[in-house]
């Protein structure tokens, strides 16, 4: 009797991973079939934050990343804020000339100028309200996005690069294809975020925070999922040219399941001529199925 527990015993540990495996197929099956009618390149990268589990589709493409870099900037002014440099309350002098005509709350809030804003407060309109006015302003406190690009390699992400601002971008067509991300790298980098490994508690706590309350691309990794769920993410989103080609539609974030173990998700969609509703849709239906998968 006890050989017999014991050979159905190693069957069921050997079964088990292949069961695993078996599911995995199913959902990345799943995910190319979502992909494949998309006009462009779709980059997916998902990480089960407790099970370890890891699925990506073309998860090492280099991928236009836009405003998907004001994670990796946000987390470079807060080391700078558990450095010592800079602290959460510190004020700091917005003039005119720092607000030009962009996407900005913080512009619209102070068109002149002429205000002293926290860090704080900067933090939260660059992440939650994704402001490009913010973006720059705190570039600048840092000394240029050549901060956060070495900040990166520190970390060891090295398929991130920051080397345009917001006003840059905006300034010629090609500079937002130098920012780009590999969507397995901006997974890592969620991963060392969630885990504690790059910020001190408290301001590890602020950017998770900040992150849950972003407004912009509701329809994406949020589109599909119950309004309870909280997702902790960062958007991207390019122009469109008069060709309609949108370089850049991305999400990336941690979702948490209701079994209360957490999901971090990259997909990230360069070069499509698909309109918005569609582009968004992809990342929805990605993020669903991901969603239902690691629930059971």
């Amino acid at each position: 009797m006890k050989k017999f527990i014991l050979s159905i015993s190693l069957t069921l540990i050997f079964l088990v991973p292949v069961f695993v495996m078996a599911q995995q197929s199913a959902l990345r099956q799943q995910i190319k079939d979502i992909i494949k009618p998309a006009k462009g390149i779709v980059g997916v990268s998902i990480l089960g934050l407790e099970s370890r589990d890891t699925l990506s589709v073309n998860g090492d493409a280099r991928l236009v990343m836009h405003s998907v870099m004001k994670f990796p900037i946000a987390l470079t002014v807060l080391h700078w804020v558990d450095s010592g440099k800079l602290t959460l309350n510190q004020m700091i002098h917005i003039k005119k000339k720092d607000l030009p005509k962009t996407y900005s709350p913080l512009r619209d809030k102070y068109p002149k100028g002429n205000v002293d804003v926290s860090v704080s407060d900067l933090l939260s309109y660059m992440v939650s309200l994704s402001d490009n006015d913010a973006c720059d302003i705190l570039l600048k406190v840092i000394d240029g996005p050549k901060t956060v690009q070495d900040y990166m390699l520190r970390l060891g992400i090295r398929g991130i690069a920051v080397r345009a601002t917001e006003a840059d971008m905006a300034s010629s067509w090609e500079l937002q294809y130098t920012n780009w991300c590999k969507p397995k790298e901006a997974t890592l980098l969620l991963d060392k975020f969630y885990k504690g490994e790059i910020l001190a508690k408290p301001n590890t706590d602020f950017l998770y925070k900040i992150l849950t309350e972003t407004t912009t691309g509701p329809h994406r990794l949020k589109g599909l999922l119950s309004a309870a769920t909280i997702v902790a993410h960062k958007t991207g989103t390019s122009p469109t040219n008069a060709e309609g080609l949108s370089p850049a539609t991305n999400d990336v974030g941690i979702i948490t399941l209701p079994n209360g173990k957490h999901l971090a998700i990259s997909v990230f969609v360069c070069n499509s001529t698909d309109d918005e509703a569609t582009r968004d849709a992809v990342i929805a239906k990605i993020a669903k199925a991901a969603f239902d998968f690691y629930s059971k």
